[in-house]
């Protein structure tokens, strides 16, 4: 299959395209790189052995240019990760966020169905459960109230595809709810490249122990967990990745829609994180307790028996490959890209 890969040049698009390519299948991808670096699609080609593949450094929402590369190609599916996806700038800058994730999305799935490419797969994300009905979480669990724009876009977006699969039969859409993504390709050529602070854990924690942070701050030590701190559900990257794989699968069988929690099933909590990377990597990471952040829930994990049921994928990596290969990336590349 061709595949159009929008955000192909991010964290999660660029180990997908490395699975896509292992797959057989080959990519063309779109990205305007506000938080990517096109430095990720030379190391892909490296890892996949090609000289290169099709780029087109654009804009999604932006129709005149979309459509004119959509004229130089025939595209089988569509794998769409472009989006704005800090939760904290997204509180700041809510217009900015709606007007981005969704806009393009709709642009995006007009060219899709003017050149009968009905078949997408859409990044999401397990932030779309809000405080979560049932823990661990299934896709029965309603979706609840997001608690952020970002989240809310997606929540959106899962409708908006739901509504125009509904309308039109012909449409494949395969909704991935993702937990929460870390590690890096086993290589060490290609991870995590956050711009600024960083927003989620693991890369904090790598930034520590490269030393461009003095410390990790922990937020919240008195939940109703284990050891107090917060538990969610962390896959690794490359299992992440295989998933869209999968889901290329089922949508060469024509399966109408479906929807799927990505995750590995178990929760670890943010000292668990901590105390295994240091373990594996012989390092210590000095932290310090902060009051909750709020919004932050307890506990967060899924239960992913739909996935493996249904598109025959399953989580391969523990956590302590995810904690050993996010610091052979940041140890071989510590300014990122």
């Amino acid at each position: 299959m061709q595949i159009l890969v929008t955000g192909g040049a991010g964290y999660i698009g660029s180990h997908t395209l490395v699975e896509i390519y292992k797959a057989g299948h080959t990519a063309v991808v779109v990205d305007n790189l506000s938080n990517s670096s096109k430095e990720s699609l030379k190391r892909v080609a490296e890892l996949c052995e090609v000289k290169e593949f099709p780029f087109y450094q654009l804009d999604i929402r932006d129709k005149e240019t979309l459509a004119e590369m959509f004229v130089n190609h025939k595209f089988d599916a569509c794998i769409h990760f472009a989006g704005l996806k800090a939760v904290g700038e997204s509180v700041e800058k809510p217009w900015l966020y709606y007007e981005n994730n969704i806009n393009g999305t709709l642009v995006l799935i007009e060219m899709l169905e003017k050149h009968n490419c009905k078949n997408i797969i859409f990044s999401s994300s397990a932030t779309v459960y809000g405080e979560p009905a049932e823990i661990p979480i299934t896709e029965q669990c309603p979706k609840g109230v997001c608690t952020n724009p970002y989240s809310w876009t997606k929540s959106m977006l899962e409708q908006v595809l739901m509504d125009v699969q509904k309308a039109d039969k012909e449409w494949n859409v395969v909704l991935l709810r993702y937990f929460n993504p870390i590690g890096a390709h086993k290589s060490g050529r290609i991870g995590e490249n956050p711009n600024g602070i960083p927003n989620n854990l693991m890369p904090y924690i790598t930034q520590v122990a490269i030393g461009k942070r003095e410390k990790l701050n922990v937020f919240g030590n008195d939940y109703n967990t284990a050891d107090g701190t917060g538990v969610r559900d962390y896959i690794h990257v490359v299992d992440l990745a295989k998933a869209h794989v999968c889901a290329l699968q089922a949508i060469e069988k024509q399966c109408g829609l479906g929807v799927y929690n990505i995750g590995t099933g178990k929760g670890y909590s943010v000292l668990d994180v901590v105390k295994t990377f240091e373990r594996v990597n012989d390092l210590k990471i000095p932290y310090t307790i902060k009051s909750r952040r709020p919004g932050d829930i307890a506990e967060y994990y899924c239960n992913p028996q739909k996935a493996e049921k249904e598109l025959g994928w399953k989580a391969e990596n523990d956590l302590e490959d995810m904690c050993r290969d996010s610091w052979n990336w940041q140890r071989n590349n510590p300014n990122g890209y």
